[in-house]
């Protein structure tokens, strides 16, 4: 046998992830694979399985210079005996060998990936004045979130609505911390908020859409669940609404598939993607609320790996921070 021998693929854990990468880093390298061309609606769907412990979850994707496949566990018991919700790992290929590059934190690159998929939307969605947050959550993903919303957006003031006192106090002390005023609040506190970002593990709506002002953007990521969501109807019907992809939405996102079901909605109420966004296809209205819907795609996953996996090789130091996607 003949020729180099492959190299056993490097381990990135958490911490590394963390050292790697801004967060405004991982989003430019989420909107640079819209601006390459990459179409999500021809990504293929995600596989769940169910399992005793909760959920798998299958997400391999393709493009460019690399591939790559996800494996996460998702075990809703495992917070409760101090353990992390969302399992798994990241194995990053070559795209012309599909030769291993790296294995990574599959929990960590999602907790960093997805905060990167909702900058992006809010570069774009969020008024340019927008100085008040409301965050629902207090986990690992609230605050990749608040670091994202502040990246982008001239947040000056940030509530924190959660229903664990220990962690509220802890997000909002965090908070503190960057900068910001940041005190602990309740569902009804959306009334006066410029931005709403939804990370919870809610099946059922966190706060009523009527109170929502025109002009508020709602980010909403907790789940990919059709049976389950964190916004209700009454936003959806008054808002301009935005998604990864019109295909992974309507199979996916239990936000706005109970109001198609219900009747309230038709499948013509998304405004538009986050493609659409990055090209600037669409106007954004300034008229009533805009709300973006996750529901986490591979392409994300393999956009911020690949770049990971960039930094690493050049420098293994923080990457530098450049204008995202405007």
């Amino acid at each position: 046998m003949t020729g180099a021998q492959p190299q056993a693929p490097a381990l990135v854990g958490a911490e590394e992830i963390a050292r790697l990468l801004t967060p405004l880093a991982a989003a430019e390298a989420v909107a640079d694979v819209l601006r390459d061309g990459f179409d999500p609606e021809s990504a293929p769907p995600r596989v769940n399985l169910p399992v005793a412990a909760g959920e798998l979850l299958l997400m391999p994707a393709a493009s460019g210079a690399y591939a790559g496949v996800k494996i996460a566990g998702v075990a809703p018991a495992n917070p409760a005996h101090g353990l992390p919700r969302i399992t798994g790992g990241y194995l990053l290929l070559d795209g012309a060998t599909l030769l291993p590059l790296a294995l990574l934190d599959g929990a960590a690159l999602t907790t960093l990936r997805t905060p990167a998929v909702s900058a992006v939307a809010l570069a774009h969605l969020a008024a340019p004045d927008a100085a008040r947050l409301v965050l629902f959550g207090a986990g690992p993903q609230a605050y990749g979130h608040l670091r994202a919303a502040l990246a982008v957006a001239g947040v000056k003031a940030v509530t924190v609505v959660a229903s664990d006192p220990g962690a509220r106090a802890a997000l909002v002390a965090y908070a503190r911390t960057l900068g910001v005023d940041a005190y602990a609040g309740t569902a009804d506190d959306v009334r006066d908020a410029d931005l709403v970002i939804c990370c919870t593990t809610a099946r059922e709506p966190l706060f009523d859409g009527r109170l929502v002002a025109d002009g508020a953007t709602v980010v909403a990521v907790g789940s990919h669940e059709p049976d389950a969501r964190e916004t209700d109807t009454a936003l959806v019907r008054r808002s301009a609404v935005y998604v990864e992809s019109r295909a992974a939405a309507l199979r996916e996102a239990g936000d706005l598939l109970i109001p198609l079901t219900e009747g309230a909605i038709g499948p013509g109420r998304i405004a538009g993607t986050l493609a659409d966004l990055v090209h600037g296809r669409v106007t954004v209205p300034s008229d009533r609320p805009r709300l973006f819907k996750s529901v986490g795609m591979a392409w994300e996953d393999l956009a911020v790996a690949a770049a990971l996996h960039r930094a690493r090789e050049r420098t293994g130091n923080p990457t530098g921070q450049r204008d995202i996607v405007r």
